[in-house]
Formats: C-alpha cells, sequence, structure tokens
C-alpha cells in the first residue's frame, strides 16, 4: 500500500531535503539556500536548482517523486532548473545531455495529481514519468526559451492512465514526448510554443520495447513549434507497436509540419534508411485539424515499406501555407480521406 500525501507549495519545504537526487548519500536543503519552513516565506525564490551539476548521478532528477500512492503537489511556487548557462552542446555525440538533471521526476506515482505549478529553465528534461498509473496535470506549465536544447516538457513512458489538462508549455525540444509503453494517455487543451510540438515517439531505438497505445490528444494549439502533431519511429528498429492515437480538434499556428508520421526518423545521420522500421503502426485519425503551416509540406505520411500503416484517418483537415498551395507526400500508405482536405491529401 502507497503512502498518502497532500503537499502545497509552502510544506513542500519539508519535504525537499529528501527528493532532490544528487548522488546515492548527498541532498540539497532548500534551507540551506534561503527558505523557511515558517508557513509564511514566499518559497517560489527559493526553489533554484544548483547550477554546479558535478555532484549530480547520471540520468538524476533535481526534485523526484517516487512510490506515492493518492498524492498532490499544488500552488504557484515555481521550479527553476537555472540551465541558461548550460544549454548549447548537441546531444548525440556525447552523454553530455543524459548526464544533467531533469527538474521534476515522476516514478511509480499512483492516483496522484500535480497543479497549478511551473518549471523554468530545465537543464534537461522539465518533467519526467515513468511507470506511473491514474497521474494528473492540471493548469502546469513549462516555461523555457526555444534554444534550450534537449527540454522536453513532460516526456511520458511505461506509464497508464495519465491525464494532461489545461496545461501551457514552451520549450526549446518536445512539448509533451511519449515514449514506449505508454497507455491511454489524454492531453486536453494544451498550448505549445515555442518547441518541436507534440510527440509520440521516437520509437524503436531499443529492444523490446512495450506497445504505446490509446493516445488521445484535444483542443490543442500549437504556436510557432518546429513541428506539429507526429509519430516518429526509427528505421532498421526492432519490432513495436503503436496504435490507437487519436489527434483531434488542433490549431496550428505559423507551424513546421503539421501532420507528420515519419518512420524514416534519424536525426545527425545516424541510421541505416535503407532497412525498414519494424514498429507498426495502425489505427491512427487526424480530424478538424486547421491553421497556417510554416512549411509548404504541410501534410507528411511517410510509413515504413516493411510494415506499412494501416487504417490511418484524415477527417477535415485546412491548412494554408503563406498564401501558397501547400502539398502532401505519403509513402507506404492509404489514408482514409473524410471531410474537408485542404490540401488534398495525396490525391492521385
Amino acid at each position: 500500500m502507497g503512502t498518502k500525501w497532500n503537499i502545497g507549495m509552502t510544506s513542500l519545504l519539508l519535504l525537499l531535503a529528501f527528493v532532490a537526487q544528487v548522488s546515492a548519500d548527498t541532498y540539497f536543503d532548500v534551507t540551506q539556500y534561503g527558505a523557511m519552513a515558517d508557513g509564511k516565506t514566499d518559497i517560489s525564490k527559493a526553489l533554484l536548482a544548483p547550477i554546479d551539476t558535478r555532484s549530480f548521478k547520471p540520468d538524476a532528477g533535481w526534485v523526484a517523486f517516487q512510490y506515492i500512492d493518492q498524492f498532490t503537489l499544488s500552488g504557484s511556487g515555481v521550479f527553476d532548473g537555472q540551465g541558461t548557462t548550460l544549454w548549447g552542446k548537441k546531444c548525440a555525440q556525447s552523454s553530455y545531455c543524459s548526464d544533467l538533471p531533469i527538474n521534476l521526476r515522476f516514478s511509480f506515482v499512483t492516483n496522484s495529481m500535480v497543479r497549478d505549478v511551473t518549471t523554468k529553465d530545465s537543464k534537461q528534461f522539465h518533467v519526467n514519468v515513468l511507470g506511473c498509473k491514474n497521474l494528473v496535470f492540471n493548469h502546469f506549465t513549462v516555461s523555457a526559451p526555444a534554444e534550450s536544447l534537449n527540454t522536453d516538457g513532460i516526456h511520458i513512458g511505461r506509464s497508464s492512465s495519465i491525464n494532461i489538462t489545461n496545461t501551457h508549455i514552451k520549450t526549446g525540444d518536445d512539448c509533451i514526448s511519449i515514449g514506449d509503453g505508454s497507455e491511454q494517455i489524454s492531453i486536453n487543451d494544451v498550448t505549445c510554443g515555442p518547441g518541436h510540438g507534440i510527440s509520440i515517439g521516437s520509437l524503436g531505438k531499443y529492444p523490446n520495447e512495450a506497445p504505446v497505445v490509446g493516445i488521445r490528444v484535444k483542443g490543442a494549439t500549437l504556436t510557432n513549434t518546429m513541428n506539429g502533431i507526429r509519430v516518429k519511429t526509427w528505421p532498421a528498429s526492432p519490432q513495436g507497436v503503436a496504435s490507437d492515437l487519436h489527434f483531434e480538434d488542433v490549431i496550428m499556428n505559423n507551424v513546421g509540419n503539421p501532420i507528420l508520421i515519419d518512420q524514416e526518423y534519424c536525426p545527425y545521420n545516424q541510421c541505416k534508411l535503407q532497412t525498414p522500421s519494424r514498429v507498426k503502426i495502425s489505427d491512427v485519425s487526424f480530424k478538424n485539424i486547421r491553421g497556417t503551416s510554416s512549411s509548404q509540406l504541410a501534410v507528411k505520411l511517410v510509413c515504413s515499406n516493411g510494415v506499412p500503416c494501416k487504417n490511418v484517418q484524415l477527417t477535415d483537415i485546412n491548412l494554408k501555407f503563406n498564401g501558397a498551395t501547400p502539398t502532401t507526400l505519403c509513402k507506404n500508405v492509404k489514408p482514409v480521406l473524410g471531410g474537408v482536405q485542404e490540401p488534398k491529401t495525396c490525391a492521385a
């Protein structure tokens, strides 16, 4: 049986001494950084992550919540990761980014809620959700500039029944990224931008990845993002599954690649593109997607020639491009079309 918690931002002071993971036996006590547990002092200015990261262990979190049931974190405070001096190195060439601390980690947290909280300028991901079930983020805010590399807003992996609602994300990478083993994820009324969009994946990079099933994005608004709503898998991948994926009522404001399935995802050209992805994508719908694209290619559905996409539906698509005609691209997929189609998706 898990522990029950209800934590406001003021009483959180009493707990941060044990949840800020640095090494096996080292912790930061925020009372040593000017915070006071008097029930009166505004702690929002005290919640500053250490700038020196040398004592953080790889894959650590600055603040981590683990193995808790019926937990609430609420309040108007800000978790400031103070990452501005550390961004800028490319992550593919070294372990630099993976060694940086994540602002907030939720691991094996169940039946819980996070609301009215802000994470700012994380050194790496802002939030990592792992092994959680029935966890709600409501009126949550992520704040970082476009140049903050590898700072996904909320990353979810191997979790189920996660609900993100009424949330505002500005960052330098995916606003929300969904990794393997994620099931029944609901994303409602989210704003995203700047950032790289809302992504399922990347999938297929590692063996034995668990299926991704039941992802629903509804009522999102994306502004000035590099990508829109996308599903991405690596070529030459092990077998995998991504199914029951639905995107509805999404507004695009000057968004690159507004609708994207990319089974040839290959950042930094470090892939074997001649070998197809073996992640099977099926039962995907894009409905009532409208707005403006910053790229002329507005709809890109590039599926695997090893396991072509099945049952991909596009209904009521209305995307414009700088007064010119936007284009579409389809490979290894026969989409089912309905309603308005602007642009004409993969028309013969």
